[in-house]
């Protein structure tokens, strides 16, 4: 009786144990997802021609049309977690609406008016989704690429509604978001960066799949 006693106490430590530093890694993981969002804000995407190409033509870039900023965002998800992703894109959010100016235009309560706001909240549903769907499976390249891409769809789909609600909310005509321009808008924050965020996507998922090796999860 007291050997069992022992083993189940035994048992509950060890669990606590783990639990302790699951947390752990996901706050660590949260605090590292913020700050690849701040950076990854201002710092544009883009690719360079094949290196086999290097020697003749030299190594030359050409932008993706995007900022590597939903990249850290779906990479924060795949490596951290559901939890991680989502609370550092809450933590993200609330900075730039209350404290600094780590948006793409800046920040303040005021760039609730911004049409590109929605795709900044959309974040979190989108490192949510990205992350719950990452853990879902074993550690395959396919499955990161599909968590990814989750999570960019629900990022996209929170930015179109807010795009939609403004145009119908804006009766003062001062938010620049009308019925008559939304097409327009639509273009410029969902279809025109598309092409480059697949792209992202891509290295995202090697980029995940190869430090969950590397640290073994």
């Amino acid at each position: 009786m007291n050997r069992r006693t022992h083993a189940r106490k035994h048992l509950f430590q060890n669990r606590e144990l783990i639990i302790n530093v699951s947390g752990l890694n996901e706050l660590l993981w949260a605090l590292i997802g913020l700050l690849l969002t701040i950076f990854g804000t201002f710092i544009e995407a883009f690719i360079t021609n094949p290196p086999w190409d290097w020697a003749d033509r030299g190594m030359f870039s050409q932008s993706l049309g995007t900022t590597c900023q939903i990249g850290a965002v779906l990479l924060t998800g795949c490596l951290g977690g559901k939890n991680a992703g989502a609370l550092s894109q809450i933590v993200y959010v609330v900075l730039g609406l209350l404290w600094l100016p780590i948006f793409g235009r800046g920040g303040g309560l005021e760039y609730v008016r911004e049409p590109s706001f929605g795709y900044l909240v959309g974040f979190i549903p989108g490192a949510w989704l990205c992350g719950a769907i990452a853990f879902r499976h074993r550690t395959k390249l396919e499955s990161l690429a599909g968590s990814a891409l989750c999570g960019l769809l629900a990022i996209h789909f929170c930015g179109l509604i807010y795009l939609v609600g403004l145009s119908f909310f804006d009766s003062a005509g001062d938010l620049f978001v009308s019925l008559e321009n939304l097409p327009q808008l639509i273009n410029r924050y969902s279809i025109a960066p598309l092409p480059g965020q697949m792209v992202l996507i891509c290295v995202v998922s090697v980029i995940a799949f190869v430090l969950r090796r590397v640290l073994f999860y």
